[in-house]
């Protein structure tokens, strides 16, 4: 019985998933955000190579 209690109370998993939560939120908006980023340099790119 003991050891049920002990489980119910501790919460360190829970902290270790939050963690990994928002490290996968972060990675996606970096994900995302290089992806746009990286469109709009090629365009850039492009342009400039046809000016030339």
């Amino acid at each position: 019985m003991k050891l049920v209690s002990k489980f119910l109370k501790d919460e360190s998993g829970a902290t270790a998933i939050e963690y990994g939560l928002i490290a996968a939120l972060i990675s996606v908006a970096i994900i995302t955000a290089a992806t746009t980023l990286g469109t709009s340099i090629a365009d850039t790119f492009t342009s400039v190579s046809d000016e030339l």
